[in-house]
């Protein structure tokens, strides 16, 4: 992705989609209309972090470059320079992938 202007405020993260698998394990072609859209992805961009009680910044538990996974409702789709990305608060991503 070319360098963006764009930086997420607080606790929000950018992710680029993960592409699946257009084959299953046996095979099988999976037509462009059966698919369903991927629940991974990569963290493209990271905010500073939220703010706990005290008012002291808590840093996010994730960092750019790593494969995530999340809900499949997850985040809000936006178009940056060209690219279909998602913006999602760290709170709706489940789990970093090894």
């Amino acid at each position: 992705m070319a360098k963006s202007n764009f930086r997420p405020l607080h606790d929000r993260v950018v992710v680029r989609r993960v592409e699946s698998e257009a084959k299953t394990a046996g095979g099988i072609i999976i037509p462009d209309t059966a698919k369903e859209k991927p629940q991974e992805g990569e963290i493209i961009a990271i905010g500073s972090g939220a703010r706990d009680e005290a008012g002291k910044l808590v840093p996010l538990d994730v960092k750019a470059g790593d494969r995530i996974l999340f809900g499949k409702w997850s985040g809000t789709e936006v178009k940056l320079n060209g690219e279909d990305l998602l913006i999602m608060k760290e709170s709706d991503i489940m789990g970093i992938i090894g």
